[in-house]
């Protein structure tokens, strides 16, 4: 066992070290934000703001987006000179760093190493990839590797939302750490995750708000920051209209297909079935769907369908997926961003930021045929 002395020696080396570490982090406007005012996609914000060869589009887009960017305070020093290259750059240059644990099993990764890449491309910035697979031999000699490259700045991401314990070398980098994804409990470095459970909110108010107050879920692993916050969400817009929770329409899945299909099974047994499903993830809608067509239930006139995540998959299903965008993109984005406000000399603690999971409306979603719409 531990010697609580050196336990105690240790915390307090990383406490003084924590208190050497800097806090001044704002709010940032995020081209999703854009997006939404401007009425278009994410990439034609990009293709604006970044001022992207090659790209042709209609004036009036291209005023609609600088216009929603000007209203919202967009870190765009002039908007009215955008095609003579004045679009934000960060103060960082050269090299960065972005280590992730797990690459390839899913596209979140991808997608926040593109936002980085977007964001940090203006100032002539090269991110450098690694996987880690958070291997206490392979991490080290990773970063390692990439410092040896000459990183300005290390980006580490965990694929799931959660709290990381981070060895003590990370503490001695002389360069800015940016987390995303994850956070620490002494809040030491900038730290950037989704929010959850408005998020969750968010997607059952939306059924609420067509009528619908016997409303079913479908949780991923119960282990897991993402389901345990969606799950919040989903109990919190009940409270806050009057809805009884009822246990029996919350049925534990694992975000796969399958799980989805035999929750959806199970919710369809019950003697007082659910007029709407919250399927906390797109690919437990997969399953749903599937489990629901199987019966003979029409989407969305017999029962309502919301998934989680905006992945490809829901514009294409029949019909097509409301759903909430997992930001992914904005926090790459925000991770670079972070580098033009980083001071090591002021403050301790940095708060952890969240970013919104705006609701992306779509067909799999009316007005119950049980319940007069009510306010919320």
């Amino acid at each position: 066992m531990d010697d609580p002395v050196d336990i105690r020696i240790t915390e307090k080396k990383k406490t003084t070290k924590v208190a050497t570490r800097r806090k001044r982090v704002g709010k940032r406007v995020t081209m999703t934000d854009i997006a939404r005012i401007a009425g278009c996609s994410q990439a034609t914000v990009s293709f604006v703001l970044n001022k992207t060869p090659g790209i042709k589009l209609a004036a009036e887009t291209r005023e609609r987006v600088i216009e929603a960017a000007r209203s919202l305070g967009y870190a765009a020093p002039n908007f009215a000179h955008l095609d003579a290259a004045d679009t934000y750059l960060p103060a960082i240059d050269g090299k960065i760093g972005f280590v992730v644990d797990q690459l390839a099993t899913s596209p979140e990764a991808v997608v926040a190493i593109e936002g980085a890449r977007q964001a940090s491309w203006n100032a002539g910035n090269i991110i450098l990839v690694a996987q880690t697979l958070n291997d206490p031999e392979m991490e080290p000699r990773t970063i390692r590797a990439l410092r040896e490259q000459g990183i300005s700045a290390l980006i580490y991401m965990a694929i799931f939302t959660r709290e990381v314990a981070l060895p003590e070398y990370l503490y001695d980098l002389d360069i800015p750490l940016i987390l995303l994804n994850c956070y620490t409990a002494d809040h030491a470095f900038p730290a950037v995750v989704p929010s959850e459970i408005a998020g969750g909110q968010h997607s059952t108010r939306h059924l609420i708000q067509h009528g619908h107050r016997r409303i079913g879920t479908i949780t991923g692993e119960p282990w897991m920051e993402a389901a345990k916050d969606r799950l919040r969400g989903y109990r919190r817009a009940l409270a806050t209209a009057d809805i009884p929770f009822d246990p029996e329409l919350v049925i534990e899945g694992d975000w796969s297909a399958s799980a989805g299909y035999k929750a959806t099974k199970t919710l369809l047994a019950l003697k007082d079935k659910p007029t709407a499903i919250f399927c906390q993830n797109d690919r437990t809608a997969i399953g749903c769907y599937e489990a629901l067509k199987e019966a003979g239930i029409r989407i969305p006139e017999d029962i309502s369908v919301i998934g989680y995540d905006d992945e490809e998959i829901s514009r294409h299903l029949h019909p097509q997926l409301t759903t909430s965008v997992l930001p992914h993109r904005a926090m790459g984005r925000w991770a670079i961003e972070q580098l033009d406000i980083y001071d090591r000399t002021a403050g301790t603690r940095y708060p952890i930021t969240k970013l919104e999971c705006p609701l992306v409306e779509r067909l799999s979603v009316t007005d119950s045929a049980e319940t007069a719409i009510l306010p919320v």
